[in-house]
């Protein structure tokens, strides 16, 4: 396929998935989703109470249209009158009962209106990324088309960053376009089209990744090590935690990279470590080391607090005293149930298996940084070791390994040579010269 074909293929998948998401405009915000949105409002100029008003409209008009078309569909009471008004009534009264007291005591303090107590607002204080993120598109199009456009630009965005890195990474076109299309219909493209920060998580990471594929297969260092670079800076302002976890499993991974390629050298099956592999580790391993030193500069929220809103319900209770033997004990049970659940549905697991099998039989030392850091879903898991927030979400980004993993795997059946040339490429004089010009798409 030309680059032309290729570029219409992604453009094509990318607004096939933009219009069906017009069938659910309302009705995708989350918990989290009025703290951004309420801090992006602020952004704009508005003040705490016209964004607490704004904000909660928008809550409750999505509260409301879920549950008319609940409703519609209830073999009971689908023949009632529509129940949008009363729903948008009660929703308004409940919201503005938590909100308004805060308000009128004064805590007006930062950029999100106080839906919770300050100490648990403070979390999201320290997430600005996403909010300067929305808000371009909430001046353009107000709050509900805005968010919604927001989450299609995340998603295919994502998508898109899928594409790419298959592609420099050799694999034919409609195998990238697969790994495309698997980012839009596996949790990954519902869950970045959530308002909340996941979607961008996932975007920026796969930046990252694509950043490693640059420097390792395309022959671009320096561009791909910046792209590095910049994805953990940029992460830093959405979710630092997750530039901490990308920075530590990508130096991790360069470090078992190298040190394997140091030891088949010892037995003389292999050569020494890339400085590429040595430069990314480096590049990660100093992301981690940044993130803390701002972190602690900037008075972030620590890992103390975090647990501690995890034990205490949001700080709605107080503090725990030995809070670290309840996180391990609270550890144990839930890796016990989420196994026992993965058991009686598989697919979650079974395809981590495949994409990392495809990963690091096809993808070489790509591959090895691709595991890294669809790994940081597990560790964003085991930090809120609680089975009942929003499920999928947390672990999000380990669907990553089977969207970039599973194209991978299929490329020798779709090149009809199952041979590798030991680092997970096909061999050159397999591939032909019009694959090599196409590479990079």
């Amino acid at each position: 396929m030309r680059p032309r074909g290729a570029v219409s293929g992604v453009l094509v998948l990318a607004a096939v998935f933009a219009v069906l998401q017009l069938a659910n405009v309302t009705g995708r915000d989350t918990p989290d989703t009025k703290n951004y949105l309420s801090y992006a409002l602020s952004l704009t100029g508005q003040s705490k109470r016209a964004a607490a008003t704004a904000t909660i409209d928008y809550v409750c008009a999505s509260r409301a249209e879920r549950a008319r078309r609940d409703q519609s569909v209830h073999v009971v009471r689908f023949h009632r009158a529509d129940p949008t008004a009363e729903v948008t009534a009660e929703c308004r009264e409940q919201e503005w009962a938590v909100v308004e007291p805060r308000l009128a005591a004064g805590q007006t303090g930062g950029h999100t209106v106080p839906y919770m107590p300050e100490r648990f607002m403070r979390i999201f204080e320290a997430r600005p990324g996403y909010p300067v993120f929305l808000v371009p598109f909430v001046l353009a199009f107000g709050v509900t088309w805005g968010l919604w456009a927001a989450g299609v630009v995340i998603a295919c965005a994502g998508g898109v960053l899928v594409f790419l890195v298959l592609r420099t990474l050799a694999v034919p076109v409609p195998l990238a376009l697969t790994g495309q299309a698997l980012y839009y219909v596996l949790p990954c493209g519902t869950t970045a089209m959530r308002p909340m920060t996941e979607g961008l998580l996932m975007a920026l990471t796969l930046a990252a990744v694509w950043g490693c594929a640059l420097a390792l297969r395309a022959g671009r260092p320096r561009t791909g090590l910046a792209l590095v670079a910049g994805s953990l800076l940029a992460l830093f302002t959405v979710k630092h935690s997750q530039a901490l976890f990308l920075g530590l499993c990508l130096a991790a991974a360069g470090g078992v990279i190298a040190l394997r390629r140091h030891r088949r050298r010892g037995r003389g099956r292999g050569g020494p470590a890339p400085r590429e592999v040595l430069a990314l580790a480096a590049v990660g391993l100093a992301g981690a080391a940044v993130t803390l030193l701002l972190a602690r500069l900037l008075h972030y929220p620590s890992e103390t607090d975090s647990l501690q809103d995890l034990l205490t319900d949001h700080f709605n209770r107080p503090d725990r005293k030995h809070p670290w033997p309840e996180f391990w004990q609270l550890q144990g049970n839930f890796w016990v149930e989420w196994l026992r659940r993965q058991a009686w549905q598989p697919l979650f697991v079974a395809a981590l298996a495949a994409g990392a099998w495809g990963a690091l039989r096809r993808g070489g030392a790509v591959g090895g940084f691709l595991v890294a850091a669809a790994f940081t879903g597990l560790l964003t898991q085991a930090g809120h070791p609680d089975i009942n927030i929003w499920g999928e979400r947390l672990i999000v980004l380990a669907w990553l390994l089977p969207v970039v993993g599973v194209p991978l795997l299929l490329e020798p059946v779709v090149r009809g040579d199952r041979d590798g040339d030991g680092d997970g490429r096909v061999p050159l004089p397999a591939r032909g010269k019009r694959d090599r010009a196409e590479a990079v798409g």
